[in-house]
């Protein structure tokens, strides 16, 4: 045997048997996290195509970011190795422990990776297959083949769906965030961030008052102040201070504001938007007219239907909003025409009637939004007078709706946790669609689970601030759902779709459909694929091999039946066929929990969510007041500030950026190269985006790579503050409070991440 040591002449035989055993080389090594190590005992067994090697202890005392050196000799040569089992146990205390990675050198030479990245907890044992990516097909070996059943198993029995509501996509089965798998527990960085941001928040809109005061604005001035205090981000530029009043920043906010997926191209005005070429005239100049503008291209509309027939409350107003506009000469967008559809009460012809308590008087109400032409749904001009024009533009709550139910939670995050559940059930570890995914989930379940016990819950965050019934809210994500397609979800079809291929001055557009032909192909170098399509093409090459892989099949059916409810109207697949059907799905999976998410959840900002006093009954007498009193009262707009700053925040932790794979689950040199390409692409995006914004007035930088997290969650920014308000504080913020620190995680798992910073792959250095 090559390198055996000389021996002597009075060896004996069962000394030369030991000195000629097939030797293997071990390194175990531990993540580099908070409380990551452990005292435990740590036994390593390893299986290969010819055998096994009984459990050999490692040792004891594994320290966060270390790694343990051992030499395993065996009987016989075990082949290739295909499996490791880590065998944890204790004889006392328990002491939980994350295992990043595994590497065996064998006797030829041969270096076999076997990725791991989890925690280890109580008395257990976790298989860990190698690392090469593989499909169903791949695995010759029995005993792989069982390792991936049990995995499955394993996975389907520990992430099981429920129907939250009833007519909503469907999510994990557990009850709060103290049930999830230690696996998707939020890091305790980010916990401790997420409360600090909200105390840092919630504090300083208290010492300004705001929090104590129910009570009417005053002023212009003293609305803009509570801006003032929000420490930490530029929430009101100078830029929006000054022209939030104008018509060209109105129309901006529709497609670079934080809902930029609604305004579509307007060829044929709908009959419940009854406006005549002689009410626009004025507007759109002299030598045309509306339909001439509609058939040239210049006119483009915003309509909230998906509010139809929502139920508020009854002391709240709020309204559906339909608004044409008109795109001049010199390319702006500026509005022309705001019809705004308010209530009318309905009929109570059946028992379930909403029944509400308003201080000690009983109201039984129905108020049912509509857009209906009538007097409930006044049209308003842009030659109408100043503050009539600037009330009807503020009228504009439908858009908080429609992004805070629809644009950002259900088209992101429901749909990414859709996504992730699926993915966990479905897609063992070893196959290459779970290595390319899994980065785009981070922290999703638990965010939503939080989400479903504080915000979107009846009683919660959204409830409590919200001028809608919970029915009401219900009502529009149901409603939302029943019009969510594929060709929504798929960047460029959606633009093609609604007819913004050549909007000038689109931000959301331009720098969304860099970053999704940067994660779908590139056709500079690596033979004119990159990212996704390079990976698919590596481990697929041919369509058969898409249309015969199971799981891949398994995985895309329980996206359709759970995350759509099996609705074929979708056009959701529930078949992938060929390599460009994939391509395409997986694009769409990725961009929805990345660069989507960012784009409308990095520039959230307070605006009405219903309205005190209804419009004004007739045009021409409205003034200031009539601008301030139908604001929600002080306090309110802080609560609904601060929840709304809390979701938006910059935490510090583990930069979880596009292009970041922290967890190095690819073993080949091919997704190395293409990973590599993809991080120069977004490089490139990045600085096309900081030049255009170094001369803008008013920057987008909503999808810059720098500010986009590769899943969903929240992104990172150095913050440090106390992690509980004074004493004498907290009763008057105690709700947040309490908001706050329920983000902390069980006490067996408070500091668990997914992605370990310290074992980040050099994608830069030539892959070996």
């Amino acid at each position: 045997m090559a390198n055996a040591p000389s021996l002597g002449p009075m060896a004996t035989p069962g000394a030369i048997a030991w000195l000629t055993m097939p030797v293997y080389k071990v390194t175990v090594a531990t993540g580099d996290i908070l409380k990551g190590g452990t005292n435990n005992s740590i036994s390593i067994t390893l299986v290969g195509s010819r055998g096994e090697r009984c459990w050999t202890t490692i040792n004891y005392w594994f320290l966060p970011g270390t790694e343990k050196d051992m030499t395993m000799r065996c009987e016989q040569d075990l082949g290739r190795i295909v499996l490791v089992r880590l065998h944890k146990w204790r004889l006392f205390l328990e002491d939980a422990w994350v295992c990043r990675d595994i590497r065996v050198m064998g006797p030829d030479g041969t270096l076999y990776r076997f990725p791991c990245y989890q925690w280890l907890e109580g008395v257990t044992t976790v298989e860990v297959q190698e690392g090469s990516g593989k499909k169903l097909v791949d695995d010759e070996l029995e005993i792989l083949k069982q390792h991936r059943q049990h995995e499955l198993k394993a996975q389907q029995e520990a992430y099981q769906w429920k129907s939250f509501i009833e007519v909503w996509p469907r999510c994990l089965n557990v009850g709060s965030i103290l049930e999830l798998d230690s696996k998707v527990q939020f890091s305790c960085v980010r916990a401790t961030n997420f409360t600090g941001v909200l105390i840092f928040q919630g504090a300083f809109h208290l010492l300004a008052g705001f929090l104590l005061r129910p009570t009417f604005w005053k002023s212009l001035d003293e609305m803009r102040s509570i801006f003032s205090w929000t420490r930490g981000r530029e929430i009101v530029p100078e830029y929006v201070a000054r022209y939030w009043r104008e018509d060209d920043f109105f129309s901006y906010q529709f497609f670079n504001g934080n809902n930029p997926i609604i305004i579509q191209h307007c060829v044929v005005l709908p009959a419940k938007f009854p406006v005549t070429p002689e009410m626009v005239a004025g507007s759109l100049g002299g030598g045309t007219n509306l339909g001439k503008e509609m058939q040239e291209g210049q006119i483009f509309i915003v309509d909230y239907e998906v509010l139809e027939g929502t139920i508020h409350r009854c002391w709240q107003h709020v309204a559906t909003l339909l608004c044409l506009l008109h795109q001049g000469a010199d390319g702006l967008l500026r509005p022309i025409t705001v019809q705004v559809g308010t209530s009318h009460p309905k009929p109570v012809d059946n028992p379930t009637v909403v029944v509400e308590r308003r201080w000690s008087h009983h109201v039984v109400c129905v108020p049912v939004l509509s857009q209906t032409p009538g007097p409930t749904s006044p049209i308003f001009l842009r030659s109408d007078a100043e503050w009539d024009w600037l009330l009807a533009k503020t009228w504009r709550n439908a858009d908080f709706y429609s992004h805070q139910l629809l644009t950002h939670p259900l088209r992101t995050h429901l749909f990414g946790e859709v996504f992730a559940i699926a993915t966990l059930r479905q897609l063992p570890t070893c196959h290459p669609l779970f290595k390319l995914l899994v980065p785009h989930f981070y922290f999703t379940l638990y965010i939503n689970t939080l989400a479903q016990s504080i915000l979107i819950n009846p009683g919660g965050v959204i409830d409590k601030g919200s001028g809608l019934t919970c029915k009401g809210m219900l009502l529009i994500v149901q409603q939302g759902l029943e019009k969510a397609t594929y060709t929504s979800l798929c960047l460029p079809d959606d633009i093609w779709h609604r007819g913004v291929v050549h909007l000038p001055s689109y931000r959301y557009r331009d720098d969304a459909m860099s970053l999704w032909e940067a994660i779908e192909r590139w056709h500079k170098g690596l033979g004119g694929s990159c990212f996704i399509s390079g990976i698919v093409a590596f481990y697929y090459g041919e369509d058969v091999a898409v249309s015969r892989d199971a799981k891949l099949q398994a995985w895309v059916v329980d996206i359709f039946t759970n995350g759509f409810l099996g609705r074929t109207s979708s056009g959701i697949p529930s078949s992938l066929r060929t390599v460009a059907e994939l391509s395409k799905f997986l694009t769409m999976v990725v961009f929805t929990c990345s660069a989507q998410h960012a784009a409308v959840n990095n520039g959230m900002t307070w605006a009405p969510s219903s309205m005190c006093h209804p419009l004004p009954a007739e045009k021409g007498k409205a003034f200031l007041q009539h601008f301030l009193n139908p604001v929600p009262e002080v306090d309110t707009t802080a609560n609904i500030l601060v929840a709304l700053i809390l979701l938006s925040s910059r935490l510090s932790g583990v930069v979880n950026a596009p292009g970041t794979y922290l967890e190095e689950r690819f073993m080949e040199v091919e997704p190395h190269w293409l990973i590599r390409a993809f991080q120069g692409q977004l490089e490139e995006i990045r600085d096309r985006i900081e030049e255009r914004n170094h001369w803008a007035k008013l920057r987008y930088n909503y999808m810059n790579p720098l500010e986009t997290e590769n899943s969903i969650s929240i992104s990172p920014l150095p913050l440090s503050v106390p992690r509980t308000p004074p004493r004498h504080l907290q009763k008057h913020f105690g709700f947040f409070w309490r908001l706050g620190n329920s983000l902390a995680v069980a006490p067996n798992s408070s500091e668990r991440q997914l992605n370990f910073a310290g074992s980040t792959p050099d994608y830069s250095r030539e892959a070996t």
